[in-house]
């Protein structure tokens, strides 16, 4: 996990060592000012010498400066290091979430991914700044002052040393039951993330059915999770300033008894005893420090092996060492293919799928929920890797293609496809980066999607709020066919995509895509027989195998799960 995480220190190396440098500079003028304090009062005060006063005033007074100056040089560099520290964990975190499979990403929730990258980064960022300022002066200021301390009377010294144990042995238990109540705390506020964005995504839904009130108790009770477990933390902890305080109170209580003793002996100044208590103050408050320093560190640690995990975590596909940077064109070709997504282990869900598409035909796909239908073309991308058989795609194993050429060479438009927030022409663009208006027009005018378009105040520059919640779920649609049309690929995969438009558009989209993309090969996967009985072949699938491959003349003929489908949709056209 440390190795992990301080990759990500990269550029702010030399702040971090900067921070620590002023750190040091910074203890040893503080150390030194109640020495110079005991002179003022022995040499000058006592002894009735302005001179030394006035000397060792300024000596002071530049201690004072350079404490000042040094405090704020480490608190800027620390604040600078530890920020950017964050925010190169949360860029790596998230770049290397790009390189997950679908297979990866099921093993996190969003909530869960989305609490790394804020509140566990922000545990880990106030972790580091403790690490290189705290825990630096902390134990600096503990051992320059315990230097002092025995310099000027070992016996007296050994007050601070019983208070020193004491606070250690006591602070240390009060840590340990403090760092396993974080430990529990930390992981909750998955669940109470994910209760929120459940009901922000599905507000439609739970507004339709009247469930508020099942939300905000779902909530509250997420919520009392962590209060509860924050409250048993903080309880514990709030025993280190009664701790602390006896130990101080103490400190001051022996060293005034003793003290006085020295001074009346003659083996001790008035001077030094003022110090000492300077030092006393000073060992006491680093152990505070560094306690409190050690229950952020011990909340962090939590924290840090769940950014570690996810930056860890390994995709399933990768590419090859040598991949094939060109697809030569759409023949698809799947030989005995078997897959589940629990590799080897799970029930397969597709079983020996010996399939053989030629470029540029358009095939459909049909058969019941559950089938394995978009299972079988999150194959094509190399989404999924197969168990047993393979998946060519231009006549070579799709695994030995690079990733990124692979899938842009396979565009894929998904019943929900996803919008993102931005203008309708920033959306088409994702199709190609370079598109110019014209063509972004005539991929919208294919699509059937100029028109609506064409109706906004706005136009093209129309804003699209997050997940297109201001267009329909037609106009969406087509937007998302419009968008994989732009990158004009070498096989297109409709999964569904066109079930909230009517029959009409459609046919309109499909004709428009032997018109606009004849060499490209098209797989139409769809519920409705309208959608796919004019496909050169259809698919029937059946629980995850092929039960029939043919032009629906033939299907109709030979096919008695496409003869149950046609004849239902066709009965309810009737009824209709």
């Amino acid at each position: 996990m440390i190795k992990t995480l301080m990759k990500e220190i990269k550029q702010y190396k030399k702040a971090s060592f900067l921070t620590i440098f002023y750190v040091i500079i910074e203890v040893v003028f503080e150390i030194l000012i109640p020495f110079m304090m005991a002179k003022i009062i022995d040499d000058g005060i006592q002894a009735q010498n302005i001179n030394a006063i006035i000397q060792y005033g300024l000596i002071m007074l530049v201690l004072v400066i350079g404490t000042l100056s040094t405090g704020f040089l480490a608190g800027k560099y620390a604040a600078y290091a530890s920020t950017g520290f964050a925010a190169n964990l949360r860029d790596a975190m998230y770049t290397h979430i790009q390189t997950y499979s679908f297979s990866n990403i099921d093993k996190y929730s969003t909530a869960g991914l989305v609490t790394r990258l804020t509140t566990d980064v922000t545990n880990v960022q106030n972790s580091y700044q403790m690490l290189i300022r705290m825990c630096i002066r902390a134990p600096m200021n503990l051992i320059c002052a315990m230097a002092m301390a025995l310099m000027i009377h070992v016996n007296l010294s050994m007050i601070f040393v019983g208070a020193i144990c004491f606070l250690v042995i006591v602070l240390g238990i009060i840590m340990f039951f403090a760092m396993n109540y974080f430990n529990q705390a930390f992981p909750k506020y998955d669940d109470l993330n994910e209760s929120v964005q459940e009901n922000v995504v599905g507000i439609r839904v739970v507004k339709s059915f009247v469930r508020e009130k099942f939300e905000n108790k779902k909530f509250e009770k997420a919520s009392q999770n962590i209060y509860k477990l924050f409250v048993k933390a903080e309880s514990v902890l709030a025993f280190n300033n009664p701790v602390m305080m006896v130990a101080v109170y103490s400190c001051i209580l022996l060293l005034s008894w003793f003290g006085a003793k020295s001074i009346v002996a003659g083996t001790l100044t008035t001077g030094e005893l003022t110090s000492l208590f300077s030092y006393v103050m000073n060992i006491l408050m680093s152990l505070m420090m560094l306690s409190m320093a050690f229950v952020m560190i011990t909340m962090s640690i939590a924290s840090g092996k769940r950014i570690s995990e996810v930056i860890n975590e390994q995709s399933d596909l990768v590419s090859p060492e040598k991949a094939l940077k060109e697809v030569k064109n759409g023949q698809i070709d799947f030989n005995h293919v078997t897959f589940s997504y629990k590799h080897g282990t799970g029930e397969p869900v597709l079983k020996d799928i010996d399939l053989h598409i030629a470029s540029g035909e358009t095939i459909g796909i049909i058969g019941g929920t559950g089938s394995a239908k978009s299972s079988l073309i999150s194959l094509i991308s190399r989404l999924y890797d197969v168990d047993e058989g393979c998946v060519l795609v231009g006549n070579e194993d799709v695994r030995n293609y690079h990733l990124e050429v692979l899938r842009d060479e396979v565009a894929v438009v998904l019943q929900n496809n996803v919008l993102f927030s931005g203008t309708i022409l920033e959306n088409l663009r994702w199709g190609k980066e370079d598109a110019t208006l014209e063509e972004c027009q005539e991929a919208c005018r294919l699509a059937c999607a100029d028109d609506f378009i064409q109706e906004f105040p706005q136009q093209y520059n129309t804003y699209i709020e997050q997940g297109g919640t201001n267009v329909s779920g037609g106009q969406k649609q087509r937007l998302c066919i419009a968008r994989a049309l732009l990158k004009k690929p070498k096989i297109l995969i409709l999964d569904d995509s066109t079930s909230a438009v009517d029959t009409a558009t459609d046919a309109s989209i499909q004709k428009s895509f032997k018109e606009y993309i004849p060499t490209t090969t098209k797989i139409i996967i769809s519920q409705r027989i309208s959608s796919v009985q004019n496909a050169d072949r259809i698919i029937v699938l059946d629980n995850g195998i092929i039960d029939g491959f043919a032009s629906h003349e033939e299907l109709l003929k030979t096919n008695d799960i496409y003869q149950a489908i046609y004849e239902t949709q066709m009965k309810g056209k009737e009824e209709a």
